[in-house]
Order: structure tokens, then C-alpha cells, then sequence
């Protein structure tokens, strides 16, 4: 590795212009070409302001006042545009479709080399070896649209390599991927590094995914301070994870909960590695044992039934074979699976936003198929994943209230609604608040109090905890808890392994348009046939299990999450 760091900040800080208090307070840090870096932190820790210092949009696009230096390729940062950095700096955005630039896939990795005007023939051959090596030989021709979420992320890399940057930067890489191709997202990212030599910087929450594959170091944030920066094994020897507010690796929770006593010669950062002694084994079985098994669940009516439910879209993709489910009245449901099984298709035809070529939808007896969209609208609510899709007003207020309103609801009929539902979303004291002012989470309760203030029987959700640190993460799904506990069956579709493990004990799993699982997330996690089918991942647990000769690793994982549900509380 250079002893020569090709990114330095010294006691570097800043404060945008419209704040009264800095984002970022006395940062060092240096980072050599040939490093992977981690950087963690809840939001709002300072990270992204980070992320925006090092590519170029601060000061270029978000104005403020810096103190200290930052140095990129031994130039000042802030003396150079936006431009001679994107020479240095690759940046691959978590909004992969708000980086595609080209009409097709090979247009938008040749972008930056027809802005240099590279001679045609080397553009194509740069190219093709770009998307050989990003594994998108096969979709050169397609428009963005037809190509998976995945695939499109492949292409933003593939669009920043054609320079031959020296630094990498990553920002949430598995906001809005599934399982599988998270795990895939990682393998890239780590073939790419080396490969290249380039410096590689992630920006994520999500520490134990990126830990799939090894980093050189995690440098933790808070309060727009490092607090940590170092080895990945001498982190998880700590508390500062939880400590800050992010969720350390299950299996490291775990060993702690058993007793076990970490430390960073242990190898705590990479599960295959990881050095546990006979007593350490025992101590997590003598855990296992000492838990009580997990209680059965209730049986509960049957509000929503689906039978042999048969979808194909008009350009002929059958996206729905033959699904028959039941959702029983007041539970919490978790659907998963890979992007493209169906799930999305599923909620649009539930919604009445498609209509099935076959199949029957009832709801406590009643034949869907007789309702319009807006009549379905009083029954099933559905919360879009992006909560900037669903909002049109400026007020919080008047967003809650525009369902009522289009209904024909008086005015004298609609505050006392809105008011009460902003009181059960933990809105009312911002119920005069601009919508511009919330946080992201916040706006994710606006959008449901928006749904719920129209009484629907069961809420459907996309997505409700993407893109969210621990601390925000919880809240979100606390409050979804307690709207359960009040009646309201919820329905969950999430690429989040951990939630569908900790609030629902019901797991749906689709593949290709049907359904190949219906059982508990601990029962579909700890199947190896279903998680290869469906292109999930095993959860940690699991392989600890295993590795202390605990067979019933499915028992193991519901155990572990009972405690630390209860740990959390």
C-alpha cells in the first residue's frame, strides 16, 4: 500500500450557511490508495456532509464555511471544481436511477469518455471492458427500465470506472437492494478494489452486510465527530456500535448476550474466521438452553384471501402464477423476496391499480373485483416505499387531510380526524409545520397518517424501514407495532431480513411469481434450499448456531431475537 495518503482532512470542520451550529467538528483522517474504509454513524451523524466534501458538491452545490484542510491527490479540495475531482472521485449514488444518464446501458458508461471526446473505436473497446467487468456484457442495449436494481448499480460503477479514478466513493450501496444482490453489491465492490488498486469508501449503516467481505478499517461517527477509527475486529471488541446507535453483527450481539467476552485477536469482524474456544462454544449453548422456547402464535380469523391469482403485464411478462394466500385479521405480515418475484405486482393488483387476468381477492367475504380503486382505498391502504412520491401539499395538515377532503368530508368533520391521527402518528405538535422542515422518517409518518386517517382495515407497506439507522428504525416500527395492536393488520414488503426476523412471525416468500414459502421468518431463514431459491441470505445466526453444534438453529435465531427484542424495549 502508498505510504502516501491520496485523501487527508487535518482538524478539517464546517457549517453549511443556513445552519447556526457545524456539521462536522475537528476531523483527521487519511486514506491510502488500496483501502477499503467503512465509515458508520446514525443519520445525521455528519456522514454524508462527509461524503459531499470529499466529491466535490461541498462547496460547489451546498455553500459554507470550512476550517482545517482537506487535500485530494495532494491538491486542495475546495480549489478544485467539480470536474477535475470526478478525475479522482467516483461517486456511485444510493439512487442508482437518479445517476443514469444514457438512453441505454452503454451510453451511460460511455458519458464520461464522449465528454472527453474519445475516439469512437476506443470507446466502444473501454466499454466493453467495463461492463465485462461489472458483469453487464449482456444488457449494453437495454433501456434503464429494463434492467433490475442491481444491474443499475453495475452500470453507476461501471460509469465512474471509465476514468480510472483513484477513489471510490459509495453512498447506502444496499439502500434498495435485496439480499441476494447486496451480498453481490459486496463481492463487486471488493473485486473492483482490488482490481484497481483504487481507494474504496462506503458510506453505510448496515455494518454486518458489508462485512460479508473484509474492510481495512470502520471509522465510526457522531455528532459530526470520528469517534472510532481503526480495525473492524478491535470495533466489535466495543460497545461503540450500539453505543452510536447502529446495529452491530447478529452473531456478535449474540456472543455477548451468552457471555462470551470479545476480543480483536478473536477475528469478531468475519464470521468464517472467527476463533472460538470449547468454553466459548458452551457458553452459548448453555444460553440457548437457559431461554425460554418461543410461545406459540394465536389463530385469528381470515380477513384477506387470495386464490390462484394470475397476472401478466400487456408486453408478456407473467409476473404472477397462480398465488393463493391468506392474511388473518390484526397480524403482521412480512412478504420477501428477490426484486422481480412479483411482490410489487402483488400489492398493485390488491390496490385495484392492475386488474388479474384470474384468480379472486376477498376481504371478510367480499369480491374485490366489484370495487373501484378508490372503494379498495377505503379497505386496504397502501404506503409507497419513497415517502416524496406520496406528498403533493406543503402543510402537514393539509397532506393528512386531502384523502378527507376528496371524499367531500366537511371541514368541521375533517380536523377533529386529522387531529386525532396526527396524535397516533406522534405528529399533533407538528401539525402546522411546513412538510419540508421533517425528517425522513418523519415524512414516512406523515404518509401514513395520511392512509390511516381513512380507517382502512389493513395497511400495506413497501419498504417502511429503508434507508433508516437503528434509532429511526425502531421508531418507525414501534409505531407500526402499536397500530397493530389497535387492529390494523399490516403488511410488510422488505428486503430486511433482520425486520421480517423481529416483527412478524409470519414470513410470505415469492420467486417468479409464486409463492414457495409460508412459515416463520426464523423457519425460512435457517432453510438453505428456500434462502437459495429466492435469493436471500442466511442469517448469522444461523452459521453460529452451527458453529457451536447447536442443530436447531432455527430455534436459536427466535431465541436470540426474543431477548433482544426484550433488550431494546
Amino acid at each position: 500500500m502508498d505510504n502516501t495518503p491520496i485523501l487527508t482532512f487535518r482538524d478539517f470542520g464546517f457549517q453549511y450557511t443556513a445552519q447556526a451550529e457545524p456539521t462536522l467538528y475537528h476531523i483527521d483522517l487519511a486514506v491510502h490508495k488500496g483501502e477499503k474504509i467503512l465509515i458508520a454513524g446514525p443519520s445525521g451523524c455528519g456522514k454524508s456532509t462527509l461524503a459531499h466534501c470529499i466529491n466535490g458538491l461541498i462547496p460547489n452545490s451546498y455553500p459554507g464555511k470550512a476550517t482545517g484542510s482537506l487535500t485530494i491527490g495532494g491538491k486542495d479540495a475546495f480549489s478544485q471544481g467539480l470536474f477535475a475531482l470526478s478525475k479522482t472521485v467516483g461517486t456511485v449514488l444510493q439512487d442508482s436511477d437518479g445517476q443514469f444518464i444514457g438512453l441505454t446501458v452503454a451510453e451511460d458508461i460511455a458519458f464520461a469518455l464522449e465528454n472527453d471526446c474519445v475516439p469512437t473505436k476506443e470507446m466502444h473497446e473501454t466499454v466493453r471492458k467495463i461492463a465485462k467487468l461489472v458483469n453487464v456484457e449482456q444488457v449494453l442495449g437495454h433501456a434503464p427500465h429494463e434492467i433490475s436494481g442491481g444491474q443499475k448499480q453495475r452500470v453507476a460503477l461501471g460509469g465512474v470506472m471509465v476514468g480510472d479514478v483513484d477513489i471510490l466513493l459509495f453512498d447506502e450501496p444496499l439502500a434498495n437492494l435485496d439480499p441476494a444482490t447486496g451480498k453481490q453489491a459486496i463481492c463487486l465492490i471488493d473485486e473492483i478494489q482490488k482490481h484497481t488498486g483504487c481507494a474504496v469508501i462506503i458510506i453505510e449503516h448496515r455494518v454486518e452486510d458489508v462485512l460479508y467481505r473484509p474492510v481495512d478499517r470502520i471509522v465510526l461517527m457522531e455528532d459530526g465527530r470520528i469517534r472510532f477509527d481503526g480495525s473492524p475486529d478491535a470495533l466489535l471488541s466495543t460497545d461503540l456500535l450500539p453505543q452510536g446507535g447502529i446495529r452491530e453483527p447478529l452473531y456478535v450481539t449474540a456472543l455477548k448476550y451468552a457471555g462470551v467476552a470479545l476480543t480483536a485477536d478473536m477475528r469478531p469482524s468475519y464470521l468464517p474466521e472467527l476463533v472460538l474456544s470449547d468454553s466459548q462454544k458452551a457458553q452459548v449453548c448453555h444460553w440457548f438452553a437457559s431461554q425460554p422456547p418461543a410461545p406459540a402464535q394465536p389463530e385469528k380469523p381470515v380477513q384477506l384471501q387470495v386464490k390462484n391469482l394470475d397476472f401478466t403485464y400487456s408486453g408478456g411478462h407473467h409476473a404472477l402464477k397462480g398465488i393463493s394466500l391468506e392474511v388473518h385479521k390484526g397480524e403482521m405480515l412480512s412478504i420477501v423476496g428477490t426484486n422481480g418475484a412479483g411482490k410489487s405486482t402483488f400489492s398493485k393488483v390488491i390496490c385495484g391499480f392492475e386488474n388479474a387476468q384470474s384468480g379472486t381477492i376477498t376481504l371478510n367475504g367480499l369480491d374485490l373485483s366489484t370495487l373501484s380503486i378508490k372503494e379498495r382505498a377505503d379497505h386496504i391502504g397502501y404506503v409507497m416505499q419513497n415517502p416524496n412520491q406520496m406528498i403533493s401539499k406543503n402543510q402537514i395538515f393539509d397532506e393528512v387531510a386531502l384523502g378527507l377532503r376528496n371524499r367531500g368530508v366537511s371541514e368541521e368533520e375533517i380536523r377533529p380526524q386529522v387531529e386525532e391521527t396526527l396524535k397516533i402518528c406522534g405528529l399533533y405538535p407538528f401539525r402546522n409545520w411546513p412538510i419540508s422542515a421533517l425528517s425522513y422518517g418523519q415524512k414516512k409518518r406523515v404518509t401514513i397518517a395520511s392512509i390511516l386517517v381513512l380507517k382502512p382495515e389493513i395497511l400495506l407497506l413497501d419498504e417502511p424501514t429503508a434507508g433508516q439507522d437503528l434509532r429511526h428504525y425502531t421508531e418507525i416500527m414501534d409505531f407500526l407495532c402499536e397500530l397493530n395492536r389497535q387492529g390494523i393488520t399490516v403488511i410488510l414488503i422488505t428486503h430486511d431480513m433482520h425486520l421480517m426476523l423481529e416483527y412478524t412471525p409470519r414470513a410470505v416468500v415469492f420467486h417468479d411469481g409464486q409463492v414457495i414459502a409460508d412459515r416463520s421468518g426464523a423457519e425460512v431463514l435457517n432453510s438453505p434450499d428456500i434462502v437459495a431459491q429466492a435469493n436471500l441470505k442466511e442469517t448469522s445466526l444461523y452459521h453460529l448456531a452451527a458453529a457451536c453444534g447447536i442443530e436447531d438453529s432455527e430455534e436459536f435465531t427466535r431465541r436470540f431475537i426474543a431477548q433482544d427484542r426484550e433488550v431494546r424495549k
